[in-house]
């Protein structure tokens, strides 16, 4: 954790820069597979070519989005095993992503063959595009278990400390792919399926790039057993990677819609069907680029934001805030006028084809991204929100405007017709922007009125040390655990453990007492595990487990919550203990302690041991409460006095074994 501290004391513009580029990069780089096949195949082919890519491109996105669930879950995964020092799964964890990615590869390629030109007609295809499309499909296809393996490794390689690496074999294959489409297109006269092979041949040599790096790894080594599935651990990095695959299937839901209703609409106008559906597809392409140069920026951000903000320093997170949307307006401004001002050069740019086509084309460029800065700073404020773990708010924001956008694309085009399609773009972002800064505004106040640098400067406290067994102790809310720990503890003679873990964390780490003492609070279970994977939380996490760790190397100790029981899980001196009562029992003792009514205290224990419940399973993979994972399982309505006794007669019986 101490290697993070210059995220709270560097100049932040400047850690922006560092950590910003290389994302937007990366980002740019990912998308230029699909643009360059664009262009080529719009100058060689025709906007024919285009609306035929168009409609595999939603077929392309469910594999993109499922490689990002299992490898962002993976990266996830493999950043958190080195900072809890639990390097023993992390070699199964790329293991079981890899083949996971291939399987679901295989499933589409099943899926996409078995349904054919069906499930093309399905998404969008029309009669004049059918054909390309197939031709175009059929193609990519093959290669997709491979493509989705190399993207899963592109993230895991990240995460291992080689980003540069990663980037250099998305590059290759993206050169390889720019180089092979006019040469297939042009010079060997191969139209659209020159554009496919060229696509999988630029695919096929990034994975390969990808793959030798497993022979080098600098924190895993790959062997035959790391491909054993492991289904507990795979629902984990599941878990870590759920919000990369919700955000790629919002896109796939868009644009199949759309699809339909160009198609649609399309045909009731002078433009026919297939015009607007290659419009949408070059639109679409520009949109991406400007998308992800801003998401680019907000996601490099997220490291600093979530340090800065669990450290406190509220300051530095509103002057991080300020300059992420700053950059963000500048490149949409900038973007805006070209748009605005010289249209038709981006859309000869993809292949002229005709008046009408251009005509439609530079028309709903201009409607579609007319208020992209909209889009992109709605993006980055959820994104920002997620840094600093406020998944409530950062999950329906993210896919905010999303919704809105296809709500008005099915209601726009029954009064304005084809182009009313485009025109739910501008709609959407007026309203997505107007609730997210309803948002952002309220948030920026509460970081205004908090005491800023709330970090503990408490040492270890100097208990005295002595050999012996370390106690964890869980418990259900009400069961009065704390308390039967203070007393185990005072039996025994040696330090009961609770706030003061927490202090540790927040001195060792920088972030602060409070923020670390919220990782298992009333969050909305729900959201539990998008709040739990962001990485200002991965870190907090860390820093407790250390914490933990430090405690029990120091001597014979009781330790309350947190987790503890699966921190020390390796250690040989441990006994664990789980105290549970009956809820009648619980709900008496939470109205003693809290002065709750009946029905708040009933409340107050559904939500406590909701969040335990699955702050435990999140970070554990295990179930908590489990009697099997305890060496004692104590019913505390016999009393604390006595549930302290038998604890302690127990602790007593083990230690003479």
């Amino acid at each position: 954790m101490e290697n993070n501290q210059y995220l709270g004391t560097e100049r932040v513009g400047k850690l922006l820069t560092r950590f910003a580029i290389p994302c937007i990069f990366s980002l740019i780089i990912s998308c230029l597979y699909n643009i360059v096949d664009q262009i080529f195949v719009g100058n060689g082919v025709g906007y024919l070519g285009n609306a035929a890519t168009g409609v595999i491109f939603p077929i392309t996105v469910v594999g993109w989005g499922m490689s990002l669930f299992f490898g962002d879950g993976a990266a996830a995964h493999l950043s958190v095993s080195l900072g809890r020092n639990e390097t023993e799964s992390i070699h199964r964890g790329v293991g079981n992503a890899v083949l996971s990615s291939f399987l679901s590869g295989v499933v589409i390629i099943a899926i996409s063959y078995v349904c054919g030109d069906a499930l093309l007609q399905l998404i969008g295809a029309t009669d004049a595009n059918l054909a390309m499309a197939h031709d175009y499909g059929f193609i990519i296809y093959a290669m997709m278990p491979l493509a989705m393996v190399q993207n899963t490794l592109a993230s895991i390689i990240r995460a291992d400390g080689s980003p540069r690496y990663a980037m250099g074999a998305m590059l290759i294959g993206a050169v390889i792919n720019i180089i092979g489409d006019p040469v297939a297109i042009f010079v060997l006269n191969m139209g659209i399926q020159g554009a496919a092979y060229a696509t999988i041949l630029g695919q096929f040599v990034s994975f390969l790039i990808c793959a030798a790096y497993l022979a080098k790894s600098k924190t895993f080594h790959i062997c035959k057993g790391s491909f054993r599935l492991d289904f507990t651990l795979l629902k984990r990095i599941m878990a870590l990677g759920t919000s990369s695959l919700l955000t790629q299937l919002s896109i796939v839901v868009i644009t199949v819609v759309n699809n339909i209703l160009l198609v649609r609409y399309g045909a009731e106008s002078m433009y026919g069907a297939d015009i607007p559906l290659a419009a949408f597809v070059v639109i679409m392409k520009l949109f991406q680029i400007v998308l992800n140069i801003a998401i680019g920026i907000a996601a490099g951000a997220q490291p600093i934001v979530g340090y800065n903000y669990g450290a406190g320093k509220f300051d530095r997170v509103k002057e991080l805030l300020k300059l992420i949307v700053g950059w963000t307006a500048i490149v949409c401004l900038v973007c805006t006028v070209l748009f605005e001002a010289i249209p038709q050069v981006f859309i000869l740019m993809f292949g002229a084809d005709g008046e009408l086509y251009t005509h439609f084309a530079v028309l709903c460029l201009r409607i579609y991204l007319s208020l992209i800065l909209f889009t992109c700073v709605q993006k980055v404020c959820a994104i920002f929100l997620q840094s600093i773990g406020h998944a409530k708010a950062a999950a329906p924001l993210s896919v905010l405007r999303d919704v809105f956008l296809i709500v008005f694309s099915l209601v726009v085009p029954m009064f304005l017709g084809v182009t009313g399609i485009f025109w739910a773009a501008p709609i959407a972002d007026l309203l997505a922007i107007a609730i997210t800064a309803v948002v952002m505004v309220k948030l920026w106040k509460q970081l205004g009125e908090t005491e800023e640098g709330n970090v503990s400067k408490k040492a270890l406290p100097n208990y005295p040390t002595k050999e012996g067994v370390v106690v964890t102790i869980s418990r259900e809310h009400g069961s009065a655990g704390k308390r039967i720990g203070q007393l185990v503890a005072e039996k025994l003679e040696i330090p009961c453990y609770y706030k003061e873990m927490i202090a540790i964390a927040a001195q060792e780490s920088g972030l602060t007492e409070e923020f670390i003492s919220n990782l298992n609070s009333d969050e909305n279970a729900v959201m539990k595990e998008l709040y739990l994977s962001t990485n200002v939380v991965q870190n907090a996490i860390t820093a407790q487990d250390q914490a933990i760790r430090r405690i029990a190397d120091a001597g014979s100790c009781v330790i309350v919550g947190r987790s503890a029981d699966y921190v020390l899980r390796n250690y040989k001196n441990i006994v664990r203990i789980f105290i549970t009562a009956p809820k009648e029992y619980r709900t008496k003792k939470v109205m003693e302690m809290y002065g709750d009514s009946p029905e708040q205290a009933k409340k107050s224990i559904a939500r406590s041991d909701a969040a335990r419940k699955s702050y435990y399973e999140s970070i554990t993979g295990k179930k908590w409460g489990d009697s099997h994972r305890y060496e004692l399982c104590v019913d505390s309505s016999i009393g604390v006095e006595e549930t302290a006794n038998m604890i302690f007669s127990y602790i007593k019986a083990v230690s003479k074994r």
